[in-house]
C-alpha cells in the first residue's frame, strides 16, 4: 500500500471518527434548532430569513437572544451588545483552541473558528490534553455535521413550527443542558477545576438574579478567568519559572 493511499485511509478515518463524537450534539440540539426556527418565523422573519442567519451567524444562544429582541423593536446597538455579552465567551475559546490548531493553513483556521462551538472546544481541548494532535479533518468531522444539522433543523422549524410540540413540556430542552454538563466533567481532573467552577457558576448565578439575562453567561465566564489568574501559579500545577 502506497503512503499517499495510508495518507487517505488516515484523514478518512481521523474524520469519521470526529463525525462520530458529534452525534450527541446533534441529537441534544436538535430541538433547540427547530425553536429557533419557529420563534424567527413567530417574530416575523421569513424562512429563508431563519435559515440564513443560522447558516451565516451559526450562534445557538445569541441566535435566540437576536430574535427575541428583533421581535420587541429594540435599538439596534441594544441587540449587537446582548449577542456580544452572549457570544464573549468565544473569545476565551478563540484563544485557548488558537495554539492547537497554529499549524493549519489560514483558509483551515478561519473555517475552524467559524465552527468553534462549546462543545466543539471541550472536545478539541480534551483531544490535545490526551497527548493526541488536533487534525483538521477530524475537527472537521466534529464539527461539519453540528453545523449543517442545525442549519436544516432551523430552515425545518420555521416552515413546520406550528406543528412542533412544547419542547418543554416534552422535557427535550433538557438534553443539551446535560450533555454540556459531561463536558464540564470531563475536565475534572484538570487543577483549579472545581474552585473555576464554583466560581463561574456562582457569578452566573448571582449575575442572572441581579444584572438578568444575557450577561450572566459573560460574567460567570470571566469570573472563572479571573480566579484562575489569581490563584498562585504552584496551585494550577505549573511551576513557577525563574
Amino acid at each position: 500500500m502506497s503512503a499517499e493511499t495510508l495518507t487517505t485511509n488516515s484523514v478518512s478515518s481521523d474524520f469519521w471518527s470526529g463525525v462520530r463524537l458529534s452525534m450527541p450534539v446533534v441529537v441534544a440540539s436538535a430541538p433547540f434548532a427547530l425553536l429557533f426556527g419557529t420563534i424567527a418565523v413567530d417574530n416575523g422573519f421569513s424562512v429563508l430569513e431563519a435559515f440564513l442567519m443560522s447558516a451565516l451567524i451559526f450562534g445557538g444562544a445569541s441566535q435566540m437572544v437576536g430574535i427575541e429582541l428583533f421581535g420587541q423593536h429594540v435599538a439596534p446597538w441594544l441587540i449587537v451588545l446582548s449577542i456580544f455579552a452572549v457570544n464573549f465567551r468565544h473569545v476565551l475559546y478563540s484563544a485557548g483552541i488558537g495554539r492547537r490548531i497554529a499549524h493549519w493553513p489560514v483558509v483551515q483556521q478561519a473555517l475552524g473558528y467559524f465552527i468553534l462551538t462549546d462543545p466543539q472546544f471541550a472536545v478539541a481541548e480534551a483531544r490535545a490534553a490526551s497527548g493526541q494532535t488536533v487534525g483538521f479533518a477530524w475537527y472537521l468531522g466534529l464539527g461539519l455535521p453540528v453545523y449543517v444539522f442545525w442549519v436544516t433543523e432551523s430552515a425545518l422549524g420555521a416552515v413546520f413550527g406550528k406543528l412542533i410540540p412544547d419542547t418543554h413540556a416534552l422535557g427535550i430542552d433538557f438534553l443539551l443542558p446535560i450533555y454540556f454538563l459531561g463536558l464540564v466533567m470531563g475536565f475534572r481532573k484538570r487543577p483549579l477545576w472545581l474552585p473555576v467552577v464554583i466560581a463561574s457558576a456562582a457569578a452566573s448565578i448571582i449575575a442572572y438574579k441581579t444584572v438578568g439575562s444575557p450577561w450572566h453567561v459573560s460574567i460567570g465566564a470571566i469570573a472563572g478567568v479571573l480566579l484562575a489568574v489569581i490563584l498562585p501559579p504552584h496551585h494550577s500545577g505549573v511551576e513557577a519559572r525563574s
